[in-house]
């Protein structure tokens, strides 16, 4: 019974690929660390490689009371088929409840695949997870109809209860050098046969700052109306200290990369400040922007739903405010 109460419970894949940047594996620890104790059940990580043990006492530190760690030299460099065929073993052996990963690029591909091979459900993008207080199933929200509405998904008849969470929802638990834990090392198994073969690897250029990190965000949306103007945020974010964030229309434009994307298929920030140019105030959008501590939006729509978001809202056209704050902000320089 003592097994099943620490094995059964809400399971976190450790995703350790970039560890002290991407923070997300972190943050849904301390998220699945509320829904277990919600569950009466334990937290329990789940990690895939080779030498991972210094990433398991660190999934320790932030909170997993169990880790599961699959150590093979064949499991070094992420394969899905390889991935997908142990981790389904594992599942099935030890039947978690929940199952959760980060919405990043390797969840997105990982997840729905998982989720097919052991017959269950997937929400994809959550932006809240709760346990339902009658029922003890897992609430999903996540965005739908084009970022239109959030619906709350449920999976009654199905396990586990799998979901994936964009980085930057929930606040990660503080480092404890002191914390106890169970790291567990099952056997692999089998691996099946690799058919893909990876031949070189280059990292990608990134900007100094991570969009996610930085303590001040400039975003543009549609209302901006060209190219030429959308490109005047980049010096207003350097002015002061900060990155850009685009809506996805923006995006389309070709205004700004895919990397600059915020909101339900792209990034959540938690700067101090938020300066929203431009943009309606889509559901999708401001999913990734509700963690910012002060919004001030500027829209030449006085109805713009931003405005019930943002601290501080002026109405005007971007093209005459925008260059007269580059203006002001140029002489306190």
């Amino acid at each position: 019974m003592e097994k099943n109460k620490a094995f059964d419970g809400v399971w976190v894949f450790g995703d350790y690929r970039d560890y002290f940047q991407n923070r997300v594996t972190l943050q849904l620890i301390a998220k699945g660390k509320e829904l277990a104790k919600e569950l009466d059940k334990g937290l329990t990580t789940v990690v895939l490689g080779d030498q991972v043990y210094h990433y398991a006492m660190e999934y320790v530190a932030h909170g997993a009371d169990v880790v599961v760690a699959g150590e093979d030299p064949g499991l070094k460099e992420y394969q899905v088929e390889t991935y997908t065929a142990v981790l389904a073993r594992w599942i099935q052996a030890f039947q978690p409840q929940v199952l959760l990963s980060g919405a990043t690029s390797f969840g997105r591909e990982f997840f729905p695949r998982l989720a097919k091979r052991l017959h269950t459900g997937l929400s994809a993008d959550c932006v809240a997870l709760d346990v339902d207080n009658k029922t003890g199933l897992l609430v999903q929200t996540t965005p739908s109809f084009g970022g239109e509405l959030l619906a709350e998904v449920v999976t009654p008849n199905h396990r586990p209860q799998m979901a994936t969470v964009h980085p930057g929802v929930f606040r990660e638990l503080p480092h404890d050098s002191r914390a106890l834990g169970c790291i567990i090392y099952p056997e692999i198994g089998p691996l099946p046969e690799i058919r893909l073969k990876r031949i070189r690897t280059r990292p990608q250029l990134t900007h100094d700052i991570r969009l996610e990190d930085a303590p001040v965000v400039v975003a543009g949306g549609r209302g901006l109306g060209s190219k030429e103007l959308f490109g005047l945020l980049s010096e207003l974010a350097a002015l002061l200290r900060g990155d850009v964030g685009a809506t996805r229309p923006a995006v389309r434009a070709g205004w700004a990369e895919e990397d600059r994307l915020l909101g339900q298929t792209g990034k959540n920030v938690r700067p101090k400040l938020l300066i929203s140019i431009g943009t309606s105030g889509a559901l999708q959008y401001t999913t990734g922007i509700q963690g910012a501590e002060t919004i001030i939006a500027i829209n030449r729509d006085p109805n713009a739903p931003i405005f019930k978001l943002a601290d501080l809202g002026l109405v005007g056209d971007a093209a005459t405010v925008l260059p007269l704050l580059l203006e002001a902000l140029r002489k306190r320089v």
